[in-house]
């Protein structure tokens, strides 16, 4: 192996976990989310233990707007800055699409967009239901004492969608977590080509491929726990933004923040860093458009986890010291976890054309006349070809898997 050549002294070592708010257990995840606020902060709290409720009833805007207005003073650190925007971005969701998509409001009121305003401020993120609080801070173990499977896992806040919801929620946890050893590698590999030890790399590349294939039968779960048209005509109303959407096209005004309206995308799994970290070690690189909206869904990152993959994008090349290198079985194991990740891309395509194409097509069958007599309401169509965060989802989607699978090395 030879030296990597430009940017190796700019990488700072030891590339450590912890300089990235990244746990050893749980990786991207907040490790030990709280699960309640202060005393001061109960009239947030009770609102959004009763969100599916109250926005089944139609009860949730006039709730929100008797809630006082709660100064962000008393919130102490990390973990109650992420459970109060937990909190406020899906009361948000829930103000918004209480009504559906053709009773959209213009305005959020003052009482919930300045403190959401001020704790989005505080940590970098924007004043929106993002990946970060829907679920990298938004489990907790039913038994405090219990391991993790599936069964011991619950959400800290909710929205409509019941048993799928929380299906949704704690099956993309469960990616997020095989993704760990992953993450790990990511960093072993790192040190290894820094110092030139061929065994390491290639110890690392074994495990990273092996993590991406436990992310893939962790996505298999999804068919357990989610109902297709549950998903589509209730739960991905409430992750939609404004930003990209035509039922909301001009935006949201922040009372009291400011007096133009911003636009935010909604929630979407191209706001995991997980998938950012290996592309940037395998050094991927996706079509212009493809890169332009993944760079923006960094904007819906922690910082510090948008630190770490800026941090891997200036290490040595790895791809760079693989063609240099004459080492056929580096090839190979390089090859297999870009295979693995063609594998897993292929897969979530498998999972979109059912949760969203095919169910889209089941909700308006039913919209029709099977189950008119069901509470699902209208199916929202305002998104019916483009993902919550606002691309244009197969498109989006078939072009990533497709530059992944151009990231192989010829062997």
């Amino acid at each position: 192996m030879e030296p990597g050549g430009d940017g190796m002294e700019e990488t700072s070592l030891p590339l450590e976990l912890s300089r990235f708010q990244l746990s050893e257990e749980f990786g991207f995840l907040l490790p030990q989310p709280l699960t309640e606020l202060p005393a001061a902060y109960a009239p947030w709290m009770e609102v959004a233990q009763a969100l599916p409720q109250l926005i089944a009833s139609r009860q949730l805007r006039s709730r929100v707007l008797q809630m006082p207005q709660l100064s962000t003073q008393q919130l102490g650190g990390h973990e109650e800055l992420h459970l109060a925007h937990l909190v406020l971005s899906f009361i948000t969701m829930g103000y918004l699409w209480q009504e559906g998509e053709e009773g959209t409001t213009k305005v959020l009121p003052r009482n919930l967009a300045v403190p959401f305003w001020e704790v989005s401020q505080a940590l970098g993120l924007p004043p929106i239901l993002s990946h970060a609080d829907f679920v990298l801070a938004n489990w907790r173990r039913r038994n405090p004492n219990g391991c993790c499977p599936c069964r011991n896992l619950d959400t800290i806040i909710s929205l409509p969608g019941g048993e799928s919801l929380r299906g949704f929620i704690l099956v993309t946890f469960l990616v997020e977590k095989a993704a760990v050893p992953g993450i790990k590698a990511i960093i072993q590999a790192i040190h290894a080509i820094l110092q030139l030890d061929e065994e390491s790399l290639h110890k690392a590349l074994q495990q990273l491929a092996e993590a991406i294939g436990d992310m893939s039968q962790a996505l298999r779960r999804m068919h357990d726990h989610v109902d297709p048209v549950v998903f589509y005509a209730v739960i991905r109303i409430f992750l939609s933004g404004w930003k990209d959407n035509p039922a909301m096209p001009d935006g949201l005004i922040y009372e009291g923040v400011a007096e133009d309206p911003m636009r935010y995308s909604g929630g979407s799994a191209a706001q995991s860093s997980v998938l950012h970290a290996f592309d940037e070690l395998l050094g991927i690189r996706h079509s212009q458009q493809s890169s332009a909206f993944l760079l923006r869904m960094r904007d819906y990152m922690p910082p510090a986890h948008r630190a770490f993959l800026e941090e891997i994008h200036r290490a040595p090349s790895l791809r760079q010291l693989l063609l240099r290198s004459g080492s056929p079985r580096l090839r190979a194991a390089f090859n297999r976890c870009v295979s693995a990740l063609v594998d897993f891309r292929s897969y979530h395509i498998t999972i979109v054309t059912k949760y969203i194409t095919l169910a889209a097509a089941k909700a308006r069958q039913a919209e029709l006349g099977a189950r008119a007599g069901t509470s699902l309401g209208k199916p929202p169509s305002a998104l019916e070809a483009k993902g919550t965060g606002g691309s244009h989802i197969f498109v989006f989607l078939k072009s990533i898997r497709d530059s992944t699978r151009e990231g192989m090395i010829p062997a």
